[in-house]
């Protein structure tokens, strides 16, 4: 039986936000399709990049590639998905690890459904495949007047080590336990996306697709939860530093890996406010980069196939 916790966190310091996720495509064009008519998400932020990440945003690759932040609003107040795209990398393969987005809204059931794009429906909605594999579940529900993304779903190979990660050095609370189907949902407060944990019993593997989630906190925080992990010995993949974002504010991260090789991202959150205010001409951004985007040709021209990761 389900049993929902409200139990406060014992560090009053944190003031932890849920973000973003990140997902990878390979094809650009069609996963914007899919996101705006289909999930009838909104772009948010644009960009183009010439090198690979400092913070690794785009994986361990080293070329061309852009990054569009999609949603149902703004990053202050929703949850979104960082799309990451690799000019030179056709698709990813999937592991395990990411077991998908929950978002509740019967009018995007609807959207969905008009959309004709291949879903599986069942009693409390639908479930449908973003390009590249990325599963999407869609309860038949009314939309939150906050924010129609519910949670991020995450397998684990050990719920209870998992856990005391999350919770005692993330400074996230319980928000709802099942110990029946060995799930948690974990949260900073009650109104945030939720992040699910699930132990699926065996090792999680990552593969080429894996993601990141983000979070913000008050930047005196991170130096906090960076002491912590070390001093417990956890990875700590990116040291804090901070990253400066041309014609932006600099924003402070810290990435991490919990027992499991999930990444965590980690930002200081007043700057990162600043960071990822709507663009409104991210839209006809991203359509211009896909336009301008020759990498596929390239590779025909060459008589090869553009590789998976």
């Amino acid at each position: 039986m389900g049993i929902v916790w409200s139990r406060r966190r014992s560090d009053a310091m944190v003031q932890g936000r849920a973000l973003h996720f990140v997902l990878r495509v390979g094809d650009r064009e069609v996963a914007m399709k899919f996101y705006r008519e289909v999930l009838g998400m909104k772009v948010l932020r644009h960009e183009e990049f010439q090198e690979g990440c400092k913070a690794t945003c785009n994986g361990p690759y080293d070329g061309k590639w852009s990054k569009t932040m999609v949603g149902y609003g703004a990053e202050e107040n929703h949850f979104v998905v960082e799309l990451t795209y690799n000019y030179g990398v056709a698709g990813y393969r999937l592991g395990n690890d990411f077991l998908g987005i929950t978002i509740q809204s019967k009018e995007i059931v609807e959207k969905v459904k008009k959309a004709e794009w291949p879903l599986i429906e069942t009693p409390d909605g639908i479930v449908i495949e973003a390009p590249g594999g990325y599963k999407f579940y869609v309860e038949d529900k009314e939309q939150p007047l906050k924010d129609p993304v519910q949670k991020v779903s995450l397998a684990v190979s050990d719920l209870q080590r998992a856990l005391n990660y999350w919770t005692k050095l993330l400074g996230m609370k319980i928000y709802h336990r099942d110990d029946t189907n060995m799930v948690v949902q974990l949260c900073f407060e009650d109104d945030q996306c939720k992040v699910e944990l699930k132990d699926i019993g065996v090792a999680i593997d990552h593969a080429s697709g894996f993601g990141r989630v983000a979070f913000s906190y008050p930047k005196k925080q991170l130096s906090v939860i960076e002491s912590k992990m070390k001093k417990q010995k956890h990875k700590v993949l990116m040291a804090l530093v901070v990253l400066d974002t041309p014609g932006k504010v600099p924003v402070q991260v810290v990435i991490l890996a919990d027992p499991d090789g999930h990444e965590i991202c980690l930002v200081g959150d007043t700057n990162f406010r600043l960071l990822s205010v709507i663009d409104l001409n991210a839209d006809k951004l991203v359509d211009e980069a896909i336009t301008a985007d020759t990498s596929t040709q390239w590779f025909v021209q060459n008589r090869q196939h553009k590789p998976l990761a």
